[in-house]
Formats: C-alpha cells, structure tokens, sequence
C-alpha cells in the first residue's frame, strides 16, 4: 500500500515539475537536453522534467541609469554627464543565446557610447544640441545590441555637471550679452527719439504757432509741482515783444485822422 502512496507523491512532484506559467509579457525558451527547441508564448506551458529547462525572458521595457561620465569635450573642458536609456528584448532566444547578463552589457556599452559621442562635441554643441547627441547614442546602441535581440527605444541626456571656474565664465558670458543687448535697444530708443523729434521740428517750423503752444503747455507742466520760479523761453519772449509792437502800431494807427502819413506804423508830426 505505501508503494501506492510513493508512486501518487512521485507523480504530483512530476507534474509539478512538468507545468510551467508564461506570464503575459514574457517568453520562455526551451531548452532540450542543452538545446533551444522552441520558444513558448505566453500561457500553460508542460516541460518535460530534469530533461527540459524553461527560461523566461521579460519583453517589458527597461529603464537602464547610465552612471555619471567624466568626460573631456572636444574644445577641452571637463564635464561630468549622466544619462538614462529605455530599451526591450524582441527576440527572447538572442538575449539568451547571444550574451550572457544581457543588462549588465547593455549598460556597459552605454556608457561607453555616451563618452565617446559626447567627446565628438563642443561644451556649447553639448549643452544647445542635446536632442541630436541622444540620436546618435540611441543609433550605435541599437547596431551594436542588434544581435543580442534589444531594441534601444529612447536615450536621454539628464545631468550635465559643470566645473565652477566653467560656471563663472559662462556667467560673465551671459551677463556682458545682455548688457550688449541693452546698450542696442538704447540707442535704437535714442535713434527713434531723434527720428520723432526731428519729424516734430519740421511740423513746428511749417506752423510757428504750433512752437508757441508747445511752450505755453510746458509752462502749465511747470506750474503743477507750484514752482515759485517760472521760466520763459526766449522765442516766447521775443513773440511777447513783437506782439506788444504790433498792438501799438495798431492803436496809433486807429487815433491817426485820415490822411495824414505814417513812418512804421507812426504818424508823422508836421514840422514847421
């Protein structure tokens, strides 16, 4: 009776052994005897014991940090970048097959990629031109993880790290920019202002009176902070004079009885 037992215990165990479960984003490749057969998708899958061995590789993406890189560009300045890849296994039998520790290499390489592209470039190019400096890493990993079965999805610059004497320069770059900038906009100010000032000189000069007025306002402005002093221009002045001549040659020349003659507006006195 206890064979019985034995023999139901040996049969579970086998069955156990037997029954594998593919889960939904992995593969399993089956090995034979040492030799890769098929590979299972996703689902119940029956092995045969100590004969069989099933490897279950993920088909998820990857989120791979790449270590900071001390790195001297092209122009000889040290940086210090890091990054980060995103990459997927597509044929789960090369991951197996072609490498072992398909991560570890995958972020070996990486990192090497990243020092020798980034080292192709100038500080400015590496800093203004981070989208083109992805591209290019993401195209040598992807020929050089071909074979492994890896697709590189996306590759991103995170971190760049400046030395302080770099951050100083750039700082002093950046600031003598915008002081050049503001010195440009001023005398593009100056030169509208002229431009506008000249054009308000040929109005003025086309209607004298138009002079006159602007004064007269620029005395009101003056009035407004209640100025003990008030100045008068000079041409407001001489206008004064000449209109103060003008009306005594008007009154002289109304009290003149018809007749008799004038000299610049006044009358002649006769002479004996």
């Amino acid at each position: 009776m206890w064979y019985l037992w034995i023999a139901l215990i040996v049969l579970f165990a086998m069955a156990f052994l037997a029954v594998k479960v593919v889960k939904q984003y992995e593969q399993g490749v089956l090995f034979r005897l040492g030799k890769v057969i098929a590979v299972r998708k996703a689902g119940l899958t029956v092995i045969i014991p100590f004969v069989d061995v099933l490897n279950r590789v993920s088909l998820r993406i990857v989120t791979m940090p790449i270590q900071s890189q001390g790195i001297i560009t092209r122009d000889n300045v040290s940086v210090d970048v890091s990054a980060v890849a995103y990459y997927r296994i597509v044929d789960a039998e090369k991951s197996v097959v072609a490498i072992e520790h398909v991560g570890t290499a995958i972020n070996q390489i990486a990192q090497t990629t990243l020092r020798k592209v980034v080292g192709q470039h100038t500080l400015d190019e590496t800093l203004s031109e981070t989208d083109r400096i992805n591209v290019d890493i993401k195209t040598i990993l992807d020929i050089a993880t071909e074979d492994w079965g890896v697709q590189v999805t996306l590759v991103e610059l995170k971190d760049i790290q400046l030395p302080e004497s770099m951050k100083r320069a750039m700082a002093r770059q950046a600031e003598a920019e915008r002081e050049k900038r503001a010195k440009i906009i001023a005398a593009e100010g100056e030169a509208l202002a002229a431009d506008a000032l000249g054009t308000a000189a040929d109005i003025m000069m086309a209607h004298p009176l138009a002079l006159q007025l602007r004064n007269l306002q620029t005395l009101v402005e003056l009035g407004v902070d209640k100025n003990s002093t008030v100045v008068f221009p000079a041409p407001l002045m001489s206008t004064i004079g000449e209109l103060g001549s003008f009306l005594a040659r008007e009154s002289a020349a109304a009290a003149t009885p018809p007749g008799m003659p004038l000299i610049n507006g006044v009358p002649m006195t006769p002479t004996s």
